[in-house]
Formats: structure tokens, C-alpha cells, sequence
């Protein structure tokens, strides 16, 4: 199956990634903060990387690998809080 991301759709909560094989898979955008907080215009720049296994967002600094999402990984940033 290719699995191959084809395009992007936003609504107020969803991202929708239109896969080669004709699937369409929604992914709750609070998976992701920087597309969360993202305005519609920042979310709609994204690039499609090796041949659409990846999603980029070179403004958000925000990089998501189609298997992963299939995979129901969500953000994997970890901030780390410095003691005081």
C-alpha cells in the first residue's frame, strides 16, 4: 500500500492528509501545538518530503513522518524545564 501523503486539509481542529492510496486520515491538531497555535496561513505552507513520507513546516519548525501518524504518534518534541 502506498501510503505516500498526496495533500494537506485543515479545519478548526483536524488535520486531514489525503493519502496515495485514495485513504483520508484526520488527525486532531492538538496532537501537534505548533500546528495548534498555528494560524490556517502557517499550517497551509507545509513542503511534502521524500516523496510524501514526510510533512514539513519550515516557518513552524515542525517535521511529521506519515508512518508516524498511521502509528497514532503524536508530537514528540520534550521540553525540558531547567531547576532553579
Amino acid at each position: 500500500m502506498n501510503t505516500s501523503a498526496l495533500e494537506l486539509n485543515f479545519d478548526t481542529s483536524m488535520m486531514w492528509v489525503v493519502l496515495a492510496d485514495g485513504r483520508q486520515l484526520g488527525v486532531p491538531l492538538a496532537y501537534f501545538p505548533r500546528l495548534l497555535n498555528a494560524s490556517l496561513e502557517q499550517r497551509q505552507r507545509y513542503e511534502l518530503s521524500g516523496g510524501g513520507t514526510g510533512i514539513h513546516w519550515d516557518e513552524l519548525d515542525e517535521d511529521i513522518s506519515v508512518q508516524g501518524l498511521l502509528m497514532g504518534v503524536g508530537d514528540q518534541t520534550r521540553t525540558h524545564r531547567v531547576a532553579a
